[in-house]
């Protein structure tokens, strides 16, 4: 009770004598700072919006344009070609201002109009530009003169430095491809996978549904691309994700990993106020705009920032809602099933990460007991989504559970405090950090929150990992949050000699507050979290890093990367399998406005020749190693199945589970010049599928392409990578 009488800014009693006010200058002043900061973002956002509203132009500009034109007209020169004059008779103010005020007037607004028709111009002009694609298809060292003027004039116009969002209205639109080269496309891809009888069939229906209901739909998505942003994403948002009535956990969401061979400290509760505070610094930055989106200085759609914090998903009884507040002053931390909200601003000032450290200890210290019901009620977010609808309605639309639930939803994000140990230390690293990489994917099913639009984890001994809700964004985006809040953590943040973080603790502070909950005895908690077990334990993860070389080595055989571990994920499957599957690898379509991702069919009968003349030992088949994967590619960012982030130096993961129940998915991330870190996924309820089996597979296919490519015939594995068909 102490810390909600110093939360109240005043108090008054009636007495016999009379009303007796009593105010807490503290609360007040309190209260004014928070207002203070509040007001200062809102001129922040005003601010940006006018500057990303003119861009490529400036706000100054306008001046210089209102200079030049009454300059002009000083001189006795008309630059408008009578504009100047019609506007002028038109002006509302024209009988009550002089003859010298109205022309003053009439050539500010025709200065106006000239630079916004100037806006709108160079507007127009860079939207060509970005919609010049031709320079990723260029060959290494051999690039066109067409490409260089295109470089020069991007330059040109974007030397400004913008702002996150200043390219948005730029960005040209997702086209829509031809339907005949759609299904071009689509035979293309199955080609390999079936007999000449079932290919001639499947083109017999390919023909018939263009010429039948294939061009009205269409003529559907022409209509909506005219007048949508972008024809695909609301749909791909919708459908694929939020209208998915499954659990989200492992099937939707996905995680991101600590550093694998370092940890800062630890000790926990430094860690986890190391991290809050670099996720809010990088919020910050968000919010203010000061955060680049390129790619090699080229924009890419900045619309999946917009969501990222203050985020949450839920459940409705058709298809889920995306919620997303403006700001949050706190963080919901979940600890030995306790639920707490914990204020991350004191007085209109971003808390030290010492201060978060002691708030958190002081969670961590905390033995009270859950209320009933409260520990395992998590379950319900990663359990199938209409018995949760429904429980969200009948129990959690008024009271003190709405309350506590709004707490959850509106946070800036949600931290679980993990009374586990993990990493890949100890006598079993690659056991290790398999268990690691499940943890982050599910944890115990009931300890984290898998609606919020991300939920950080920090372990007992400092470890941390990051899992995401897939509906809002793709990985790229988080893995750049996450980067961020690592480098910034680790080597900007730092810790004292033993562990702490730095700064200073004002006493002050109000301890975090228990939220309560109210929930009645009803086995719905029950029911999902036995749902969301048998999910979690059907999950075979197997995680490693392959060190025998990376991305360095593969360049100078002048293949692609990318292409090189795809061939390579062929080879393991066919030597696992015994033959060959329609592969998911997902492409950035991010230089579109609104883009998220689009499909690229890696099993092509390109990569299906290279692999049986491997096998076969023909070795003049190496040459298409690396031209048909690339020539099916727009740009590769995020490879899935299993979604990992951006190409990053820090040595992290991002992965989610397999897209098919009976097949394999695999996540990989390029860590720096000599280091591809691997997770592979699959099912134990399908009895053909093995992880670390084709963990092992995916390792020798690997390093027998690399022998291939550079002549050393002694690195092949072969002999013992042959798997006879099934």
């Amino acid at each position: 009770m102490a810390e909600a009488h110093q939360a109240v800014a005043f108090q008054f009693t009636i007495t016999p004598e009379g009303i007796d006010l009593q105010l807490s200058y503290q609360a007040l002043n309190q209260i004014y700072l928070s207002g203070v900061r509040s007001w200062k973002k809102r001129v922040s956002r005003m601010k940006n919006r006018v500057i990303k509203g003119v861009y490529p132009a400036s706000p100054s500009s306008w001046l210089f344009v209102a200079i030049a034109i009454l300059a002009t007209m000083y001189m006795q020169s008309d630059p408008s070609m009578g504009l100047i004059s019609k506007i002028q008779q038109h002006l509302p103010l024209r009988y009550t201002c002089g003859a010298q005020g109205q022309t003053m007037l009439s050539a500010l607004v025709f200065s106006t109009l000239l630079w916004l028709s100037l806006i709108l111009t160079l507007r127009l002009c860079l939207k060509l530009l970005l919609s010049y694609h031709r320079w990723m298809f260029e060959l290494h060292g051999k690039v066109s003169n067409t490409t260089k003027v295109w470089v020069s004039l991007l330059r040109l116009f974007s030397r400004r430095k913008p702002l996150l969002y200043s390219y948005q209205t730029s960005l040209p639109h997702l086209p829509v491809p031809a339907i005949k080269d759609t299904l071009s496309r689509y035979l293309e891809s199955v080609r390999p996978l079936l007999t000449d009888q079932e290919l001639k069939r499947m083109t017999d229906l390919a023909n018939d549904f263009e010429s039948t209901l294939g061009n009205r739909l269409q003529r559907y998505l022409k209509l909506k691309a005219l007048w949508a942003t972008n024809y695909v994403s609301d749909w791909w948002e919708e459908y694929i994700y939020l209208r998915g009535r499954g659990p989200i956990m492992v099937n939707s969401n996905y995680y991101g990993m600590d550093f694998l061979y370092v940890t800062p400290t630890t000790v926990q509760a430094a860690r986890a106020g190391n991290t809050i505070t670099a996720l809010l610094l990088y919020r910050r930055k968000v919010n203010k705009e000061e955060l680049t989106c390129d790619l090699m200085d080229i924009p890419l759609c900045a619309a999946q920032c917009e969501r990222m914090f203050n985020t949450t998903r839920t459940p409705g009884a058709e298809t889920d809602v995306l919620q997303h507040w403006l700001d949050s002053d706190f963080v919901v931390v979940y600890h030995r099933g306790r639920y707490f909200r914990l204020w991350v601003y004191r007085g209109g000032r971003l808390l030290s990460p010492r201060e978060l450290e002691h708030q958190i200890q002081s969670i961590l210290d905390d033995p009270s007991p859950p209320f009933p019901g409260e520990e395992k009620l998590g379950a319900l977010t990663a359990g199938d989504r209409c018995p949760w609808a429904q429980m969200r309605k009948q129990f959690f639309s008024s009271g003190v559970n709405r309350r506590s639930l709004d707490a959850i939803e509106r946070a800036a994000f949600f931290v679980t405090l993990d009374d586990e140990e993990q990493g890949m230390k100890g006598d079993d690293p690659a056991g290790n950090l398999d268990r690691y990489a499940k943890s982050l994917l599910h944890g115990k099913c009931y300890d984290r929150w898998f609606d919020k639009s991300f939920s950080i984890v920090i372990y007992k001994n400092g470890k941390n990992g990051l899992n995401a809700e897939h509906s809002w964004a793709d990985a790229p985006t988080v893995a750049h949050l996450w980067e961020y809040t690592l480098a910034t953590d680790a080597f900007h943040l730092g810790y004292t000699q033993d562990g702490h973080c730095k700064g200073e603790v004002e006493r002050s502070l109000p301890p975090p507050q228990r939220l309560a909950w109210d929930i009645p005895p009803e086995a719905q908690v029950c029911r999902s979290l036995a749902v969301a077990q048998a999910l979690a334990a059907d999950v075979d993860c197997h995680v490693f890093p392959f060190r025998e070389f990376g991305k360095g080595r593969i360049k100078k055989c002048r293949v692609s990367p990318d292409a090189f571990i795809q061939i390579s994920l062929q080879l393991a499957h066919y030597r696992d399998r015994g033959g060959f599957c329609l592969t998911y690898e997902a492409s950035m379509t991010r230089l579109f406005r609104e883009g998220r991702t689009e499909t690229v069919r890696s099993c092509s009968s390109e990569s299906c020749t290279f692999v049986k003349a491997l096998e076969g030992r023909e070795t003049r088949w190496v040459k298409c190693l690396a031209q048909g994967h690339n020539s099916r590619i727009l740009f590769m960012w995020v490879k899935k199945p299993g979604e990992p982030g951006c190409e990053m130096k820090l040595m992290v993961t991002f992965v989610s589970s397999q897209v098919a129940d009976d097949g394999y998915g695999v996540s990989y991330i390029i860590v720096g010049e000599d280091m591809i870190n691997f997770h592979v996924s699959s099912k134990y309820s399908c009895s053909e599928t093995d992880s670390r089996r084709f963990g092992v597979q995916l390792r020798k296919a690997l390093q027998d392409i690399m022998a291939l490519l550079s002549g050393d015939p002694k690195g092949s594995s072969k002999g013992s990578a042959q798997v006879q068909p099934k």
